[in-house]
């Protein structure tokens, strides 16, 4: 059986703060093999990964782009800065894919849950090695082995609605690999590669409220999903450009 609570009591993150000695306090008591699944924002709030948009000079590039799609210049700077490239635009959306690799709708860059008004919160700088610190972190403070998955909501080239998805993960595996492996007739598996941190993520997402205020979630029921190392990480989730059928 796989289970998935909300933590309750989690307060504000700011910067600078031990965002695993909050995590372990709300957690209470955690077990080898539980996996705690973080929206990226407590994340990136605890890094400082916070810019105030009154403090950002729009370039040329951000201001052109900002009129032709009706978003604040300054804003339209923070996303060019977190991008490595504009993949797709429609008036209104920029789908980015940022330096990690992500492709995501305004490169990850969101004002919602932001501290204070004119705010806006980043993605991580590195989601991974974020997600390798928690897990050390809160070995070293309760002195059990739990895996770390770190998330966003993207939105999906051929279904509607968002989803959440794994960013950053230590002590899961990102994925199993079915192919060769018989199915339940014996016949061959060809192409079935099993999603399972983003499959954590999203399960994740429906056990709390998008306005709950409950950023981290609780999984139990994925042990033989948890390795003692940190894994591969959710680099390893990334589509190759050559593979990339929607470049």
């Amino acid at each position: 059986m796989i289970v998935a609570a909300a933590l309750p009591g989690l307060p504000e993150v700011r910067p600078g703060d031990d965002l695993a000695r909050l995590v372990a306090g709300a957690a209470g008591r955690l077990a080898d093999g539980d996996v705690l699944v973080l929206a990226h924002k407590v994340v990136s709030k605890s890094e400082g990964r916070v810019v105030v948009l009154d403090d950002v000079e729009p370039s040329e590039r951000a201001l052109a782009l900002a009129a032709e799609h009706g978003k604040d210049p300054r804003l339209v700077e923070v996303i060019l800065s977190e991008s490595e490239e504009i993949v797709r635009s429609r008036p209104g959306v920029l789908i980015c894919r940022t330096r990690h690799g992500f492709v995501c709708a305004n490169a990850g860059v969101d004002a919602s849950n932001a501290p204070d008004e004119g705010e806006v919160i980043l993605l991580p700088r590195d989601p991974d090695a974020s997600a390798r610190a928690l897990r050390a972190r809160l070995r070293e403070l309760t002195g059990v082995s739990v895996a770390i998955v770190i998330t966003d909501s993207f939105g999906r080239a051929w279904r509607l609605g968002q989803c959440d998805v794994a960013i950053g993960i230590a002590g899961l595996e990102p994925s199993e690999d079915w192919r060769g492996r018989p199915d339940g007739a014996g016949r061959t598996l060809e192409a079935t590669v099993i999603a399972v941190a983003d499959q954590a993520a999203a399960l994740a997402d429906l056990a709390r409220r998008k306005d709950s205020r409950e950023p981290v979630v609780l999984v139990r029921g994925l042990d033989r999903h948890v390795r003692d190392g940190d894994g591969l990480g959710a680099a390893a989730l990334i589509r190759s450009r050559e593979e990339d059928l929607f470049q």
